[in-house]
């Protein structure tokens, strides 16, 4: 009977240590990614000239590629906006270019969809518009591994920035 009551005991305490150390672990996995998204937002406010808390971002798929949408939250906030328009309208130009460098500084790595994006960068348009409160770079193509490719890219934008925004094409 001591032997049973000293195995079961044992067993108790061991699932205890393992559920202690899978808690820790969680733990640790959660303030790693908070370590790291705070990271994104610091470089992303560096690299873009503007903060992250006084804009909205908003990464949209469509059927022939997406949008990078950036708007300010407050309407009179018109330092934000200039910084909006200045900075969607110079990654226009260096995506056109096949240049990447600011969403690597930003995210510190490759985003998804990167490589493939430079490689077939005479299929694929960038366009910029202003908005109201804010612009967007409207990106678009007619070839399917092109548009894959953007999802890809647009997707990453989606989670690494903890936007929100739908992580499939939605009807119009």
């Amino acid at each position: 009977m001591k032997i049973k009551h000293l195995f079961a005991m044992t067993i108790v305490m061991s699932l205890l240590t393992l559920n202690s150390i899978a808690q820790q672990s969680s733990h640790s996995d959660h303030q790693a990614e908070a370590q790291r998204h705070e990271g994104v937002n610091e470089r992303g406010d560096h690299a873009m000239g503007f903060s992250h808390e006084k804009t909205t971002h908003h990464f949209r798929l469509a059927n022939d590629g997406g949008a990078i949408e950036v708007f300010v939250n407050d309407p009179t906030d018109t330092a934000s906006l200039d910084q909006i328009r200045m900075h969607l309208n110079h990654i226009t130009k260096l995506f056109k270019e096949g240049t990447f460098n600011l969403p690597k500084l930003i995210h510190g790595e490759t985003p998804p969809g990167v490589q493939a994006m430079i490689r077939l960068k005479s299929d694929i348009s960038y366009e910029f518009e202003n908005l109201e409160r804010g612009a967007r770079v409207r990106i678009a193509t007619s070839n399917a591994e092109a548009v894959e490719a953007i999802h890809e890219f647009l997707r990453y934008q989606i989670r690494d920035h903890k936007t929100g925004d739908p992580l499939e094409v939605q009807k119009s």
